[in-house]
């Protein structure tokens, strides 16, 4: 094996599934390039939050891109305009927490680094069990994007084939959870909620922190999230 097949881009965003992934990554003997966006986001601690991630698992280098999604908005998570709902059981269809086309925008940034790199693996933490009903988050769209990244990029073309690899597709989030901890993953540098104040405090309210919330009950760990009082 080369030095450029054992490169990887992971996306880290500073949440639970992200920072499994990473030590995921790690495990399979990569070394590991971090790829952050600050892209108009609801809070910026979740950014500190992959930083630390990305120190205590040792990547190579923690890159953050800066784009503005809020300029076209269409998302609770990029327009304070737009409330962050409560967890609701009975809710319905795709969240107003979705972010048009936000997997799209990263995986083709992580992508051109991809080559700049000579890495052929980029890892996203993307989840079909325990998610909030985002559309790409799912192996359909997945695969249709490997396939895309394959026909467009100069590497794919001279058959250096590049790979979309979600090893968290299948798995709940109570086994997300317990896959981290087999590889001592430090939940409490982690941020998901999507309304955190500025410490990384959690509101304990919102999607993101009922399904965070479940996970470490079934998976029989303490949670230690800090949320606001």
């Amino acid at each position: 094996m080369n030095d450029s097949t054992k490169k990887a881009v992971i996306l880290v965003s500073g949440g639970l599934d992200s920072a499994t992934v990473l030590a995921m990554a790690k495990e399979q003997g990569f070394d590991c390039y971090a790829l952050g966006f600050d892209y108009g986001q609801r809070h910026r601690a979740e950014l500190a939050a992959a930083i630390r991630v990305s120190e205590a698992l040792g990547v190579v280098e923690h890159k953050v891109i800066q784009l503005d999604l809020s300029s076209i908005g269409g998302s609770a998570l990029t327009d304070n305009a737009i409330e962050v709902p409560e967890y609701d059981d009975d809710a319905k269809g795709i969240p107003v927490t979705y972010v048009p086309a936000r997997n799209t925008v990263f995986l083709s940034i992580a992508l051109g680094w991809a080559e700049v790199l000579g890495a052929k693996d980029i890892f996203i933490g993307v989840n079909a069990v325990d998610y909030s009903g985002y559309p790409d988050c799912r192996p359909d769209y997945i695969s249709a994007y490997e396939t895309m990244a394959n026909l467009a990029t100069k590497a794919g073309v001279e058959g250096n084939t590049l790979r979309i690899r979600t090893p968290l597709i299948d798995l709940t989030k109570a086994e997300i959870i317990q896959q981290g901890m087999r590889l001592g993953v430090d939940y409490s540098l982690t941020v998901s909620c999507y309304q955190a104040n500025e410490a990384g405090e959690a509101c304990g309210k919102c999607d993101s922190c009922y399904l965070r919330q479940e996970g470490f009950k079934a998976a029989s760990v303490s949670d230690p999230t800090r949320y606001a009082v």
